[in-house]
């Protein structure tokens, strides 16, 4: 099809694990590929990949948009300029609420073997936006963390009694999706469902689950900086906050994208608080996000943030321009297109850590044979 059709280029957004396979076959069939993170959940996948672009000549792009979220740019300019100095170390945490961590629980990206757990397909996002603000590769990754709030052990602890294998039908359950209730899901896949058989609302709390929901990292950069990394899946708010120590002073990113799950009179979580009119900020914790520079001897000031356009925290427009040639890559000052490296050195953390919670020990990450420049 690609070769008769003279198909230039594929966007690829299938599971993940069918990331490698697809990716290579486009590659040598003579097209260039747009590929969602992650761009592959494991080495082996890594090889495959960089093997059908060395023999191709073709060209992998990995769409991170989070990288185009003014607010994250904002914090890149920061550390860019220099007015914080040298980076020493980096927090970060990120917290997915009992309506987005809990999806995770329900679809395909449950078993590890799908997705690379959350740490690949959820934190290679995170990690991507850490190695592009410091300017800086990972070389050493520990990790600790389990899955310690959903699955149906732990729902035994919670005193939960026998549940449904699927939400659809269940009645004022906040962890059960009903697909009946949003046209867009039942159309999309309660409709679909005798078609190709998935499963799209199933139990949070059931058996088999194979990914972690509470994890913990620390990761070594070739630049003498450090990360201390934390994903939790079942706040009650979500967001994160990041902090960059530098050698002159320190820059706080703070953002509260959801400030609180709300229930609607039948018990039922919001699913999209962005399509139905609802406030989940308080006065406690208010809705929005906030950067903060503050320089050694010098009182700390807020750096303005410029208004998005679209979802992702207002980054999507934006990789749209660069991904479809409107505004030239070369011509980004902050350098947020990636490459097919900055997927790699995402998903290199991830695949890591996975390793080192396997094991209980600290993994090196060695350079990847990355394909020579055509």
């Amino acid at each position: 099809m690609i070769v008769e059709g003279q198909v230039g280029r594929v966007i690829v957004t299938t599971p993940d694990h069918t990331h490698a396979e697809v990716i290579s076959r486009v590659l040598l069939a003579g097209a260039d590929v747009v590929v969602e993170k992650p761009i592959t959940i494991d080495q082996a996948g890594i090889d495959r990949i960089a093997e059908a672009i060395d023999h191709s000549g073709r060209d992998v792009v990995t769409t991170f948009n989070y990288r185009y979220s003014p607010r994250n740019s904002a914090l890149r300019a920061v550390i860019a300029s220099g007015r914080i100095g040298r980076v020493t170390s980096v927090h970060f945490e990120w917290l997915l609420d009992t309506v987005h961590g809990a999806d995770y629980f329900r679809r395909w990206h449950r078993y590890k073997e799908n997705s690379g757990g959350l740490l690949v397909h959820k934190s290679s996002h995170h990690f991507d936006l850490v190695n592009w603000w410091i300017g800086a590769a990972p070389t050493r990754v520990y990790a600790s963390g389990g899955l310690r709030f959903y699955g149906a052990a732990n729902a035994r602890d919670h005193g939960l009694g026998p549940r449904p294998p699927l939400g659809t039908g269940a009645v004022g359950d906040p962890f059960a999706l009903d697909l009946t209730r949003d046209s867009r899901l039942r159309a999309l896949y309660l409709d679909a469902e005798r078609n190709d058989g998935y499963l799209r609302d199933r139990d949070v709390f059931d058996e088999g689950i194979t990914i972690e929901d509470n994890l913990a990292l620390v990761v070594d950069y070739d630049s003498g900086a450090s990360l201390s990394y934390a994903l939790n899946a079942h706040s009650p708010w979500e967001g994160y906050r990041v902090s960059v120590n530098g050698t002159e002073g320190r820059a706080e990113l703070e953002v509260v994208e959801r400030g609180a799950v709300v229930l609607d009179a039948d018990g039922h979580a919001v699913l999209d608080p962005s399509a139905v009119e609802v406030d989940t900020g308080s006065a406690a914790r208010p809705v929005g996000r906030r950067l903060i520079v503050q320089r050694h001897w010098e009182k700390a000031e807020e750096e303005p943030i410029p208004a998005g356009i679209g979802g992702h925290g207002g980054g999507d427009a934006y990789l749209l321009q660069h991904l479809f040639h409107r505004v030239p890559a070369r011509r980004d000052p902050l350098g947020r297109p990636a490459a097919f490296a900055d997927g790699v050195r995402a998903i290199s953390v991830g695949i890591a850590a996975n390793h080192s919670l396997a094991t209980g020990q600290p993994v090196t990450i060695t350079a990847p044979a990355l394909p020579r420049p055509a």
